[in-house]
């Protein structure tokens, strides 16, 4: 077992924080501010590489070792999230009848998010096409960045 690390970027939204240890990414943190990169080791250099390969445009798709989710009904809403591809978006409630569950239940899961970006929760908007909710980096705006940098912005109110 290995002791939790970290690893840290720079993006156009922030500082970007991985924490985990090299055999699992646990958490991705929008953070405000500067500060000098850290590569980290194992799936911190990873998903820092990856992240960095995004915003460049060069990936659409993250393929890392992240921490299980603590329920399998956890793990279905991860997984959902996931499958609503880099410029598409979907509503909580669409989102939440391809896995049988419902709207709230999703909201909270995608409020709870441990990894956003990695697990794209922005793609996740009101029925009416409007953002709702941002619970990473600067809230709102952040979403709307990251939608609108994908492409999504037809779909946006």
């Amino acid at each position: 077992m290995y002791a939790r690390d970290f690893a840290r970027i720079a993006t156009p939204i922030g500082m970007v924080r991985l924490i985990g240890t090299p055999d699992v990414i646990e958490r991705v943190m929008i953070e405000a501010g500067s500060g000098e990169p850290l590569a980290g080791l194992g799936a911190l250099a990873e998903g820092a590489a990856q992240i960095a390969a995004y915003f460049a445009g060069r990936l659409t798709a993250f393929d890392l070792p992240l921490a299980a989710s603590p329920s399998p009904r956890g793990e279905a809403m991860r997984t959902a999230m996931v499958a609503v591809r880099f410029g598409e978006t979907l509503s909580y409630g669409a989102l939440a009848r391809t896995i049988g569950s419902g709207a709230r239940a999703i909201g909270q899961a995608c409020a709870r998010n441990p990894l956003p970006i990695i697990v794209p929760c922005h793609r996740v908007t009101n029925a009416d096409g409007s953002l709702g909710a941002y619970s990473a980096g600067d809230g709102v705006a952040t979403k709307r960045w990251l939608l609108e940098f994908e492409g999504a912005v037809g779909r946006l109110l």
